[in-house]
């Protein structure tokens, strides 16, 4: 791959990887919003934990995709468009199954971020490559504790 293509490829993975992100950062706190149950306020907790570590990385991570010398993302639409962590607007879900919805998608954040650190190499991009083993550990870290609550 030339270099401006390797440099496209990254800022686009780049820009979904924030686009899921934010999906993720959204799913997360209406889950905070409407948990219930025998669990709740663990969950309540640990849910806006989640998403306020999700929502800290959305800068860092638009700012890689700028410093790369592309656009990113500028609206709800385009975060839609680009992201592959889907909305969940079913009403009355069960504590565990908002458990295990935010462990696969947070799985899927993992392989999301890999994908972006293979780009990173690509395109020659250290500094995104260092930051992407970072948010991959918060990531795996995220699936553990869903994981073990449903243990």
């Amino acid at each position: 791959m030339t270099g401006s293509n390797a440099k496209a490829a990254l800022a686009d993975s780049l820009n979904a990887l924030l686009a899921d992100h934010f999906a993720l950062y959204l799913k997360t706190k209406n889950f905070h919003w409407h948990v219930r149950g025998a669990q709740f306020r663990d969950l309540h907790l640990l849910f806006d934990e989640q998403a306020t570590e999700l929502f800290a990385l959305t800068d860092v991570l638009a700012e890689r995709v700028r410093k790369n010398g592309a656009e990113t993302l500028t609206s709800i639409g385009a975060i839609a468009a680009k992201s592959a962590i889907k909305d969940d607007d079913r009403r009355g879900l069960d504590a565990m199954e908002m458990v295990k919805v935010l462990r696969d998608d947070n799985a899927a954040l993992v392989e999301a971020t890999r994908t972006v650190k293979a780009a990173a190499t690509a395109a020659g991009d250290n500094a995104t490559e260092g930051f992407a083993d970072d948010w991959t550990d918060q990531a795996e870290r995220r699936v553990w504790f869903l994981s073990e609550i449903l243990a």
